[in-house]
C-alpha cells in the first residue's frame, strides 16, 4: 500500500510546558505529523510574570528555528500565548514573519491564532480566563481590543503560579476557572495559555453554557487547518471546528 508523505508541522514549546505536546498530538490533522523544539529564554525558578514572558517573546530563537527547519516543516507553530500578548499585535505579526523567513514555512502564533479564530466566528464580545499573573491579563485584553474584541469579564486563577503550576492545573480546576469568565453578553469564552489543560474541557463547557469555547492550542490547530488546507479529525473539540464541515 502506497501512502502520501506526511505534512510535517514544527512546534516551538517553552521548555517547562508539559501540555502543549499532548494537545498537539491529540489534535494532529489527518496526514500530518508533529515535530517539537523546546524554547528557553526564561528562568524556571521565577514567577512567569509580564516581564518574564515579554523576555521570552523577545529572546533569540534563531538556533531553535534552524533546528526545527531541519524536518522541512510546512508550518511552524509558536506555542506560547503570553510571550507575544505581552508585546502586542504588531510584535506578534513581526515574529510570525521572522519565523517564516528563517524556517521557510508558514507561521502561526498562539496569540495570533486566538485572534484568527474569533474573527472566523465573528465574535466581538468575550469572557476571558487564564492562569496568568497580574498585568498579563490586562495586556491580553489590550491585544484583543486591538483586534476589535471586547472582554466583558476576565477571570484569573487567583494566585501566583510558577512555571510548572500552570500545567499542573487539573481539568476540573480549568473548568471552574472558565465558568467564572462567563458573562451574559459574552458570545464566547477564551481560555488563553498553551500549558493549561483547556482542550479537555471544551465540549463539556460548551454544552453547559451554550457558547463557543476557544483555547490557545485548539485555535492554533484550527488556523493550521485553514492555512495548509488540511483535514480535521473526529476528535477536534468545539464549535470552532464546525466551520470546517460547512
Amino acid at each position: 500500500m502506497i501512502t502520501e508523505r506526511a505534512t510535517k508541522i514544527g512546534v516551538l514549546v517553552p521548555f517547562t510546558n508539559t501540555n502543549l505536546e499532548p494537545d498537539m498530538n491529540r489534535l494532529c490533522p489527518k496526514g500530518a505529523t508533529m515535530h517539537f523544539a523546546r524554547l528557553g529564554g526564561y528562568d524556571v525558578d521565577e514567577i512567569p510574570d509580564s516581564a518574564q514572558m515579554a523576555g521570552l517573546g523577545a529572546s533569540d530563537i534563531s538556533t531553535e528555528l534552524r533546528l526545527i527547519a531541519g524536518v522541512r516543516p510546512k508550518a511552524v507553530l509558536y506555542g506560547c500565548t503570553s510571550a507575544t500578548l505581552t508585546h502586542g499585535r504588531s510584535f506578534d505579526r513581526d515574529l510570525a514573519e521572522r519565523i517564516e523567513m528563517t524556517a521557510g514555512a508558514k507561521s502561526i502564533t498562539a496569540a495570533g491564532a486566538l485572534e484568527y479564530a474569533l474573527a472566523r466566528l465573528a465574535i466581538t464580545r468575550i469572557g476571558f480566563a487564564s492562569p496568568y499573573v497580574g498585568e498579563i491579563n490586562h495586556q491580553a485584553m489590550d491585544f484583543l481590543t486591538g483586534a476589535g474584541v471586547e472582554t466583558l469579564l476576565c477571570a484569573d486563577i487567583g494566585k501566583s503560579l510558577g512555571n510548572y503550576g500552570q500545567g499542573e492545573l487539573t481539568p476540573t480546576e480549568v473548568l471552574e476557572l472558565a465558568r467564572r469568565a462567563d458573562h451574559p453578553d459574552a458570545q464566547a469564552i477564551v481560555l488563553s495559555c498553551t500549558d493549561m489543560r483547556s482542550v479537555e474541557i471544551v465540549e463539556a463547557l460548551e454544552a453547559e453554557i451554550g457558547k463557543p469555547v476557544i483555547t490557545s492550542n485548539q485555535a492554533m490547530i484550527f488556523q493550521l487547518l485553514e492555512v495548509l488546507d488540511l483535514s480535521a479529525t473526529d476528535v477536534m473539540p468545539g464549535r470552532l471546528f464546525d466551520l470546517k464541515s460547512d
